[in-house]
């Protein structure tokens, strides 16, 4: 069993104090801008506006899409404590991406620019974006499994974080191995894939299918709907669009080959 006593609160500064969990998403945001400025240097639809641009509206659309996710989904009791509703307390992958997402959709269709391509860039520093977020949610001590007598089992003993003292599957570190292996996989197929949009889909579904699976593991709200938790559920909505898609729409991107000119025989010297 792996013990993490760890005190959620990285560093105060008088009344104001700084979680790790706030850090890692704050280096998770970072290293998603600082990727996406490394992809659009040699894209002649894009610049450094554009990045800059679709980052500050795609942070804000993704905290107000991942917190009214987490509100519906314990909406019996934020409907005891409606004040609560505006908190920070509170936030869903899902929703981060989706909502983000859809605001840069909606800035691409304003400034005229290719969303699909702009996505297919974006998709493996997303997957290692949320690599890096799940540290944070490892040291916070939210987004764990169930109950384990694994070795590996991690148990926290930090007074207010996590199930104190049981062993619990590291659902954070399983997710964490699982999108660092994703993002190997989408960075190997970066341009390879046609028509533009089609590596975020396969990114979608990757990302859908471990979803779904590990929520069987993380003891999640399964009350949602037909016993599965609401994660579960968009998981299974993402997968219906985004599987025909890649499977009618999805080809190999071959490249022509290259004319060979053949030079002229010499001439009579």
């Amino acid at each position: 069993m792996i013990t993490i006593d760890v005190n959620p609160i990285a560093f105060s500064i008088g009344s104001f104090s700084v979680s790790w969990y706030g850090l890692t998403m704050f280096l998770a945001v970072v290293v998603l801008v600082l990727w996406m400025v490394w992809q659009v240097r040699r894209e002649t639809r894009f610049n450094l506006d554009n990045v800059i641009t679709a980052a500050i509206i795609a942070v804000p659309s993704g905290i107000v899409f991942s917190r009214l996710l987490h509100v519906w989904d314990e909406w019996e009791y934020y409907s005891q404590y409606p004040k609560e509703i505006l908190g920070t307390q509170g936030l869903t992958i899902y929703g981060a991406i989706l909502g983000a997402a859809i605001g840069i959709w909606v800035y691409s269709k304003v400034r005229h620019f290719p969303f699909g391509r702009f996505a297919d860039l974006a998709a493996p520093g997303i997957i290692l974006a949320q690599a890096i977020g799940r540290v944070g949610c490892l040291l916070n001590g939210c987004c764990y499994g169930t109950e384990t007598d694994l070795p590996w089992g991690i148990c926290y003993v930090y007074p207010g974080t996590g199930p104190f003292g049981i062993a619990v599957h590291p659902a954070q570190m399983y997710e964490i191995m699982f999108n660092l292996a994703a993002f190997g996989g989408l960075w190997a197929l970066k341009n390879r894939l046609k028509p533009e949009g089609s590596l975020f889909m396969v990114y979608l579904a990757l990302y859908a299918l471990w979803r779904f699976g590990i929520g069987f593991m993380r003891g999640e709200n399964t009350d949602f709907f037909l016993g599965l938790s609401q994660a579960q559920v968009i998981s299974v909505v993402v997968l219906l669009v985004t599987l025909p898609q890649i499977v009618w729409k999805t080809r190999w991107n071959r490249k022509a080959p290259t004319a060979v000119v053949e030079a002229p025989p010499p001439g009579p010297s």
